[in-house]
């Protein structure tokens, strides 16, 4: 035992406790990453067997008032209706699949029984002063039969974007059912649709692209990560101590020949 005296040392003493320290800490990491990883997945298995379902007309899932659920998010929805140009809104700080900045049009479109859906036509560019209300192609005139991606309302605690008073006028920072329905004085349908047809002739607004897919492996590579680093701590730890007991002896066997060395006569 003599020879692991030195881990009694302060330095050693504070490395091991270190080391101890670092394990469950990595652990948990992998555990963390673990939890991210299996919920990444469950949003992309969402997402996926919503865009794969049969499409319903809008009605169906949502309501004014209704709150867009998670399963029933990015299902294709059909309406029927005409558009109301005259109380159209761009929705500002609003980037394409280039990450260009530029505008969200959303246009109130109302369906055959009065009742109110938002419909967010696509992507424009700011061009010119953002404080100016932005030139729109027009959409389709009359009654309309459209397809889009069933949405929820936009929060800041959701999104991140905050909800700022006093914008020019006919913008908005966050598509909300409820103040669109205070603003218009209309029974709105809860949520919005992205619209994926028709298409817009000339290609404005931009169509806004399906939905991406969670980098969910990358998650699953990182708990992998955190556990071999975890399992990698005793073994650096053991190889240090035996790099130190090499040393040491080397150190020692230098020394005894001048000790033993015997005085000159």
């Amino acid at each position: 035992m003599h020879r692991y005296r030195f881990l009694l040392s302060r330095q050693w003493v504070f490395l091991t406790l270190f080391a101890i320290a670092l394990i469950p800490t990595m652990i948990r990491l992998g555990f963390w990453q673990q939890h991210r990883y299996q919920e990444r997945t469950a949003r992309n298995d969402l997402v996926t067997e919503a865009l794969h379902a049969k499409s319903v007309p809008v009605e169906r899932l949502t309501s004014p008032g209704h709150a867009v659920t998670r399963t029933e998010k990015y299902r294709t929805v059909t309406a029927t209706g005409t558009f109301d140009t005259a109380e159209e809104v761009v929705v500002r700080r609003r980037t394409n699949s280039d990450g260009e900045v530029g505008f969200h049009v959303l246009t109130p479109f109302v369906l055959t029984d009065g009742k109110v859906l938002l419909v967010n036509r696509g992507w424009i560019p700011a061009n010119g002063a953002q404080t100016d209300f932005p030139k729109i192609a027009a959409p389709p005139a009359g009654r309309t039969t459209i397809t889009g991606r069933l949405k929820a309302d936009e929060t800041t605690a959701a999104s991140g974007i905050k909800n700022v008073k006093g914008l020019p006028d006919r913008q908005i920072m966050l598509i909300n059912s409820v103040e669109e329905a205070r603003r218009l004085g209309a029974q709105v349908l809860g949520g919005y649709v992205e619209q994926t047809a028709p298409a817009s002739k000339g290609g404005s607004p931009e169509q806004i692209s399906d939905p991406g897919r969670e980098d969910a492996p990358l998650n699953y590579a990182y708990m992998l990560q955190w556990w071999l680093f975890a399992a990698a701590v005793p073994v650096g730890w053991w190889f240090l101590v035996r790099r130190e007991i090499r040393d040491r002896e080397e150190a020692a066997a230098k020394e005894e020949p001048e000790e033993a060395e015997p005085a000159a006569v």
